[in-house]
């Protein structure tokens, strides 16, 4: 899981140094191009043994929706720090609870209802509307971690059926289908070094998601999460080295809270399933 951090972080990073030359969108797409070359043995194999996913449908709907989230959070890439990106991104936690209790019927427990109001507080603290303007760019964040929440939800119904192989494969798939026409409204011939550089995210990204489902086949999800907060520090570090970037107190306490009460809801979460 440390291993899956750094490498989402490392496409943070890399996106946002390209955003200023290369549209988001267009981004997005070259690099899930790369990243579904990179899973087309899968789907050789698919086509050598005459299988077929049991729940296309589910399959599709979820790489639109993770398509649209792609765009939304690319396009935060280049306008939100990295360090808020990362911590505004933790509030998928908040909206994966509300889910799972709504459409997954999961019990509601005082503490799930104490965390996602926490992690509301720190998300306002992060933006402090009001106080000041709050960019597009967060916005847009907070919409791509609402679909992101959706996409990962589908993906643990998913799991029941389908290997995890499969799952990452037809996402690339479904997600490159949905970029492809937003793409070439605004395409523009990218250069040999920005096509390097989009290998290397679809490198980093496919390698990324692959640490991240061999960590949840080893390990509980809820153990795994303290882990997963490492990304913010890996993400100040970055922003700090790379884009002389300095969070503002208000994002450490905003991300603190976010982070703190995650936790506090997944260790609840993993005692009261022991008992």
């Amino acid at each position: 899981m440390i291993l899956s951090g750094l490498c989402l972080v490392g496409v943070t990073g890399v996106v946002r140094w390209l955003g200023s030359e290369l549209n988001p969108i267009q981004a997005a797409f070259v690099r899930y191009v790369f990243g579904l070359i990179l899973v087309f043995p899968i789907f050789l194999k698919f086509r050598i043994t005459k299988k077929r996913p049991q729940r296309i449908r589910l399959l599709a709907v979820r790489g639109v929706i993770h398509g649209m989230a792609v765009m939304c959070w690319f396009f935060a890439m280049t306008r939100v720090p990295v360090a808020e990106v990362t911590a505004l991104g933790f509030t998928s936690s908040i909206f994966i609870t509300i889910g799972a209790i709504i459409f997954l019927r999961e019990s509601l427990y005082p503490h799930r209802i104490i965390a996602v109001t926490a992690g509301l507080v720190g998300t306002i603290l992060i933006l402090r509307p009001g106080i000041q303007v709050i960019d597009s760019g967060s916005v847009v964040l907070l919409v791509s971690a609402c679909l992101f929440s959706c996409s990962l939800l589908m993906a643990k119904t998913l799991t029941k059926t389908e290997s995890n192989t499969t799952i990452v494969a037809f996402l690339s798939l479904f997600a490159t289908l949905v970029l492809l026409p937003f793409a070439i409204f605004v395409w523009k011939a990218p250069d040999a070094w920005e096509l390097f550089w989009l290998l290397v995210t679809a490198i980093l990204a496919t390698s990324g998601h692959y640490a991240m489902n061999r960590a949840f086949q080893i390990s509980e999800i809820t153990a795994l999460q303290p882990v997963m907060f490492l990304q913010l520090i890996w993400a100040t570090l970055l922003g700090l080295i790379m884009f002389n970037e300095n969070p503002s107190i208000w994002v450490w306490i905003g991300g603190a809270i976010i982070i703190a009460t995650a936790t506090f809801s997944a260790r609840k979460d993993r005692s009261i399933r022991t008992l």
